[in-house]
């Protein structure tokens, strides 16, 4: 397993398989993607999970965080996660914050991120935002 720094053009494709496998490569594509931090996970050199970082004023937003399918519920991106927290402290970056799927409160909340009041709907979905102090 390595998990490194990848490009967006890496990054896409995973987030499309995994996320929104019904739409197109664009519909994946956020603003500021040229600008953000992404990394990715590999094993055996294929790249299997992904997430990119968006630096912004007063921390950093995780986003699109995904693993393909057929690599889900084996720990690869709990390894990633892992990774990226410890990559943003040494950025010394006080805070990260995701719009996480209502699902997947539970699975964040692992790693020490705690809901806030912040909710929403996109695209069908419900989403609070999530976050955790990292100094």
């Amino acid at each position: 397993m390595l998990i490194k720094e990848i490009t967006v053009s890496e990054a896409l494709p995973i987030r499309q398989k995994a996320m929104w496998p019904d739409k197109d490569l664009d519909f994946v594509r956020v603003p500021g993607d040229e600008d953000a931090y992404h990394l990715g996970l590999f094993t055996d050199r294929k790249l299997v999970s992904v997430v990119s970082v968006f630096q912004k004023e007063g921390g950093a937003q995780f986003r699109k965080f995904a693993t393909l399918p057929e690599y889900q519920g084996k720990g690869f991106g709990s390894k990633l996660l892992v990774y990226m927290i410890g990559y943003v402290q040494k950025k010394k970056i006080s805070k990260i914050w995701c719009n996480a799927r209502v699902a997947k409160v539970d699975f964040y909340s692992g790693f020490g991120l705690t809901t806030t009041k912040q909710t929403f709907q996109k695209s069908g979905m419900d989403y609070v935002v999530m976050e955790k102090n990292l100094i």
